[in-house]
């Protein structure tokens, strides 16, 4: 019996991981029923990693109210497994939570994503990992630690740490900026998120002094650390002020469920994005997926193509359009349309390999 794992992530404004990897299989069961199909929700640490990891390593989904990027109250969630709690920030400073007109850097707090932590460690979590993707915050974090320190007043207003002594914290992100700078999260980030050129040099003056009072404060400065410009500075305040470590995203989930080792007797492994080009061997989910696929051969799906060649030259065994050309970008993004896309091209894919 043939053995196919699936493992795609979010097609973002149109299919979730989940949904993605159901109309793979399906392709897969139209070629070939008597098929072991392993399905893997996956996501790099933006839209659907609390998803992912409960379907990964199980565990409670909990519901608390905390703030959204604009102080106003919404039920978000977190994952708690034992005494491991799985945090997505997108649920509380999320993009998606403001609409188009909404949007500003300057006035969004992460403040929600500190109350969902501080949910955490009152239930019981000594290790938290944290998803930073999908943010709408530019604070370095501020927000966030504002609103530890509003729950554990002993914290003394930011510098004592010690209430978290025996809490540790994972960042799961694959930004490798620095706080700060051409490179930073202003400048880089911000403009998705609303700002305009003046907005970006204002916050990156925020972050630059936040950066230098916290490192008389500490005696160090992690500003200058990958990751720390990832989630609008998010990542920095993790790492400054929380002593977190950071990993890949996607490494950080397929270590958890023992990747490697499902892919050895597996005879193909398919993954995918919305749009695949040269950036995705730049330590995107497919590239993930690819590193810890052993000797199976892995294709690569998406409803968008660039740089094919080099995408093959990388390792990738079939790197293949789901979209039919010249269709309306309208249509394919319609789930039914990007379903059944999915669903034809793997199934041609599986045919492929099979011969």
């Amino acid at each position: 019996m043939k053995k196919v794992i699936i493992a795609i992530d979010s097609f973002k404004g149109c299919l979730s991981s989940i949904e993605a990897n159901h109309a793979a299989a399906a392709g897969v069961k139209d070629i070939c029923q008597n098929t072991e199909i392993v399905q893997v929700p996956v996501s790099d640490g933006g839209e659907g990693f609390l998803e992912a990891f409960h379907a990964a390593i199980g565990g409670e989904i909990k519901e608390t109210v905390v703030f959204d990027p604009l102080m106003r109250p919404i039920t978000a969630k977190y994952l708690l497994h034992g005494e491991t709690a799985v945090i997505e920030i997108a649920q509380a400073s999320g993009l998606t939570l403001l609409k188009e007109k909404e949007r500003n850097p300057l006035v969004a707090t992460s403040y929600g994503t500190g109350q969902l932590v501080a949910d955490a460690i009152r239930n019981g979590a000594k290790h938290v990992i944290v998803g930073l993707g999908g943010s709408a915050t530019s604070d370095a974090g501020m927000g966030m630690f504002r609103a530890l320190v509003d729950a554990f007043p002993q914290l003394e207003s930011w510098n004592n740490t010690d209430v978290l002594k025996g809490i540790s914290f994972t960042i799961a992100s694959d930004v490798k900026n620095p706080l700060c700078g051409e490179n930073g999260a202003a400048a880089v980030f911000a403009p998705q998120k609303g700002a305009t050129p003046e907005m970006v040099a204002e916050l990156d003056k925020r972050a630059s002094r936040f950066a230098e009072t916290s490192a008389k404060q500490f005696g160090y400065d992690r500003s200058d650390m990958e990751g720390a410009g990832a989630a609008g500075g998010l990542g920095y305040a993790f790492l400054q002020y929380l002593h977190a470590e950071c990993q890949s995203g996607i490494t950080l989930l397929l270590e958890t469920i023992g990747f490697r080792d499902m892919a050895k007797d597996a005879d193909l492994i398919v993954t995918g994005e919305g749009s695949a080009d040269r950036q995705t061997l730049m330590g995107k989910l497919p590239m993930g997926i690819l590193q810890h696929a052993e000797h199976t051969p892995v294709a690569l799906i998406a409803g968008r193509i660039k740089d094919r060649e080099q995408l093959l030259q990388a390792g990738f065994a079939y790197v293949e359009c789901i979209n039919p050309p010249d269709i309306p970008l309208a249509e394919a993004m319609r789930k039914e349309v990007a379903q059944h896309n999915i669903c034809q091209t793997v199934a041609r894919l599986f045919q492929l390999s099979a011969e």
